[in-house]
């Protein structure tokens, strides 16, 4: 052998696994690249990839929710947005750092059809959990229960008391947990006469029970407490579901990262107490029923107010004049001679230490009693801290209002030594009655108090003022005009 031929290098004879191992390594590019080119042609990125569905709504800048509009839910009045379920949502989306897109629904089965066709992110509609929807939806943590009663016109019959006495016809909306109801019971009970609509909703099928066009339906307690307001005969046969919980539905796919962030963000809401304010704001004050009551003031709607609204319009200043308007029937049921055991006369129940503060002359006159009366709630209203927001800002008036400054203070002293939000009216609520037990009024400022008064006295306000608000949407306060005197 040559020199020549010893230096060279001798060629690489390649083995039997480095030729399997090419080989294969051939294959896989080539398959890699058979799933590549089609994504590569349909606009894919690896961006694209990793992107969840938090992260589209973060990027879009915008939280797309479907609802009902319902009184419960969302409500579009002189521009302004409002209803516990928007307001819950738009938590959110604030949390989310993003603009909120509401898209309400026509029916329940157009509500479906939002979330299946991905145009809204989730829904916030009241629904109640069902194990039937559960197959097609992810049910996020419960923020709030209800009981479901079936109802019926005052008068037009024998309260039923149970599924076997039903005798007339009954409607529900179709798509609705009341219809799934409908459909179980009448396995046990095939006398009964129903049938579903997709044409009305939860609020008309009452209607058409006040106008007696159907005999019964089934309702959610928190529509019901509201309708109640407007339409007294509504009356409870009997309860069908109790402790029925309300949450709001994502669609059932492998992408739970908002579905997680919404549990998050509603268990921050329950921790801080935020839900129970807004419960409290929505329902709170409607849950407490009383027939005559309601029957005595939709009836001095007719007769008394009319005298009386011009008044109330000229001097409510900030304040919705109807807000002004309830206030004086809490007072006086809008008797200018009105007079209670401790003093306090006229159409506001002003003192006479009040009534001097303000400049009134004569407690007796209507005018100047209404006069004085407002500004001496828009004076408490000042008075409470700038930081306590609204509507929780005029709940706090009032009752100062009723009870004074100085004892609505000692409550917020003892609601802040409880652990409750001394700037929460719902938690002030709370802590009001405490000031007639000794142990807790002794170590006030201003010692002992009625505080369950005052929290009667705002309810009963909120609930006349939300009857006026709907009458006077309806068109049915009998406002007098000038031709008329």
């Amino acid at each position: 052998m040559s020199a020549s031929h010893k230096n060279r290098p001798l060629a690489a004879t390649p083995t039997r696994q480095s030729i399997i191992r090419f080989r294969a390594l051939r294959v896989a590019a080539v398959l890699l690249l058979l799933l590549i080119i089609p994504l590569l042609f349909s606009g894919w990125s690896p961006d694209t990839v990793a992107t969840t569905r938090l992260q589209q709504v973060q990027s879009q800048g915008v939280l797309r929710v479907g609802t009902l509009m319902t009184p419960t839910n969302y409500v579009e009045r002189n521009e302004q947005r409002s209803g516990f379920e928007y307001e819950l949502a738009l938590g959110l989306a604030k949390t989310l750092g993003v603009d909120i897109e509401v898209k309400p629904a026509l029916d329940i089965q157009a509500l479906w059809s939002l979330l299946d066709n991905g145009e809204v992110d989730f829904l916030a509609a009241g629904l109640d959990v069902t194990a039937q929807r559960r197959e097609n939806l992810r049910f996020g943590p419960p923020y709030h229960s209800i009981e479901q009663k079936i109802v019926y016109k005052q008068g037009t019959r024998e309260r039923p008391r149970d599924w076997s006495q039903i005798d007339g016809t009954i409607r529900v909306v179709s798509n609705s947990s009341h219809e799934e109801l409908l459909e179980r019971i009448a396995t046990l009970h095939p006398h009964l006469n129903w049938s579903s609509t997709h044409l009305y909703d939860a609020d008309e099928l009452l209607d058409q029970v006040m106008s007696e066009e159907i005999d019964f339906a089934i309702v959610d307690s928190n529509h019901l407490d509201i309708k109640r307001r407007y339409y007294p005969e509504l009356s409870i046969a009997f309860t069908v579901r109790d402790r029925v919980s309300l949450a709001w539905a994502f669609p059932k796919d492998k992408d739970d990262s908002l579905f997680a962030t919404s549990i998050e963000y509603l268990g921050a809401q329950h921790d801080s107490g935020h839900i129970t304010k807004l419960l409290d704001r929505y329902f709170g004050h409607v849950e407490e029923f009383n027939y005559v009551d309601t029957r005595l003031f939709i009836e001095a709607v007719n007769n008394n107010l009319p005298s009386y609204i011009r008044l109330f319009q000229q001097y409510a200043g900030s304040l919705d004049w109807k807000l002004l308007a309830a206030v004086s029937y809490q007072e006086s049921h809008w008797d200018p001679w009105a007079r209670s055991p401790t003093g306090v006369r006229g159409m506001m129940m002003l003192t006479l230490p009040t009534a001097r503060s303000m400049g009134v002359r004569s407690r007796l006159d209507a005018e100047e009693s209404i006069r004085g009366g407002a500004q001496y709630l828009a004076r408490l209203r000042q008075r409470i801290p700038a930081r306590i927001t609204e509507p929780d800002r005029t709940w706090f008036a009032l009752a100062a209002y009723n009870v004074g400054l100085g004892h609505l203070n000692d409550a917020r002293i003892i609601t802040e030594r409880q652990g409750g939000n001394p700037d929460y009216w719902v938690d002030v609520r709370d802590r009001l009655p405490l000031l007639r037990q000794k142990q807790f009024y002794r170590t006030t400022r201003f010692g002992y108090a009625r505080g369950d008064e005052p929290v009667r006295y705002v309810g009963n306000i909120r609930r006349y003022y939300d009857t006026l608000t709907w009458l006077d949407e309806q068109g049915r306060i009998p406002y007098v005009t000038e031709e008329d005197g």
